[in-house]
């Protein structure tokens, strides 16, 4: 007479997998951006807060970016990032598919054409780019029959063309900005695969040589940001951003003007600032303690993802996780040193604090890609595989 055992053994096993996954889970970084999220909501509806309309339209939106984000982030860290890479490798073709329609057929919006309209939103193709692009690079790599200390320049040639690919129509729509933080991403990824010291000696001799020929390959509203940089333009025309943001910060003082009292932001003399230039508003209302207590926030995030990364023994899955890491790490900088004037001013927002449906979902995909990653960097047995 057999006994049925309930439940099934190979259940219970699978159970207990996932308990041990679950103990790996990196709570750090993930209450860090609960955080940072929460208080992005809190200045977007400080940011668009009228007497007559309290909650706007762009605070749902962003509230309903983050409940679904945080539902992608667990999907993310649910799947086992091996299936989500092999995966992302040949999505990636359709991203670059998507990019293509994007420039042909895309909506229109402050003189760009970024976005594909899908009902409840408008979602910005090139934001795919950050997330899918890391893992392209290291399937490929991993793919390659060389060992990476045997790869020639010519093997790197595919992953250049779809570097480049990416970087042009991203540019094309114009978004320079993100196109560069892709650019920049890819760079340093084949870098870390082991690309030669003498190809970025050679590139970085022949930017320097094409200087004026890059230049004029720039838009003019592009090269009046530069000059604006520079210390050129009037204070009431091309000026006028960067220095309404510089009075923002600095009239916050220590402390702030308190909550929904921002005068520069109340009296819509800031542009922008429940997307790209919320960290003045942050300034302003909470002052340089307010603005110490964010960058706090991004400094634990960062060092927790990067102490992660260096637990993690596979180096395709390190790479991958750096990848994931790396375009946060990068538009967060270039955020706040533009709106600081430190930076020319490109269209980058804020990690998970600007307002923006399809930057939160890409940042929540990442980080939850990359705590799947995490979880299972104890428990993975790599012997006989490259992953």
């Amino acid at each position: 007479m057999s006994v049925r055992v309930w439940p099934p053994r190979p259940l219970v096993l699978m159970w207990l997998i996932d308990q041990r996954y679950i103990r790996s889970f990196d709570w750090i970084s993930f209450f860090v951006v609960l955080i940072l999220a929460t208080l992005g909501l809190l200045f977007v509806f400080s940011a668009t807060y009228r007497p007559d309309l309290p909650y706007s339209l762009f605070f749902k939106k962003q509230l309903f970016g983050i409940i679904t984000g945080l539902i992608i982030y667990f999907i993310f860290c649910a799947v086992d990032y091996r299936t989500l890479e092999r995966t992302g490798y040949f999505l990636y073709f359709l991203v670059i598919a998507l990019l293509i329609f994007t420039i042909i057929k895309g909506s229109i919006g402050m003189g760009a054409q970024r976005w594909i309209n899908i009902g409840i939103t408008k979602f910005q193709p090139s934001e795919l780019t950050k997330l899918f692009l890391p893992s392209f690079i290291s399937y490929y790599l991993f793919t390659e029959e060389k060992e990476l200390s045997a790869l020639t320049f010519s093997d790197f040639l595919p992953l250049f063309f779809i570097l480049g690919t990416s970087f042009f129509l991203i540019r094309k729509q114009p978004d320079l900005g993100t196109a560069l933080i892709v650019l920049l991403s890819g760079i340093i990824l084949l870098w870390l695969a082991g690309l030669r010291r003498k190809f970025f000696i050679a590139a970085l001799i022949g930017c320097s040589v094409t200087a004026p020929v890059l230049w004029s390959c720039l838009r003019p509203y592009q090269q009046n940001r530069i000059k604006v940089f520079l210390g050129a333009g009037d204070t009431k025309k091309e000026r006028y951003q960067i220095e309404q943001s510089r009075i923002a910060i600095g009239s916050g003082g220590l402390a702030g003007k308190g909550f929904l009292k921002g005068t520069q932001n109340k009296f819509m003399f800031l542009p922008e600032g429940r997307t790209d230039f919320i960290f003045a508003v942050i300034c302003e209302e909470w002052g340089f303690l307010g603005a110490l207590i964010v960058i706090f926030l991004y400094s634990v995030l960062f060092i927790r993802l990067f102490y992660v990364i260096g637990t993690i023994q596979n180096f395709f899955a390190q790479l991958l996780a750096t990848g994931l890491v790396i375009h946060i790490v990068f538009s967060t900088i270039v955020n706040m040193s533009m709106v600081m004037g430190l930076m020319p001013i490109v269209g980058i927002p804020l990690p998970f604090i600007s307002y923006g449906v399809s930057n939160l979902w890409i940042c929540f995909a990442s980080l939850g890609w990359f705590n799947s990653i995490a979880m299972r960097r104890f428990y993975m047995s790599f012997s006989g595989t490259k992953f």
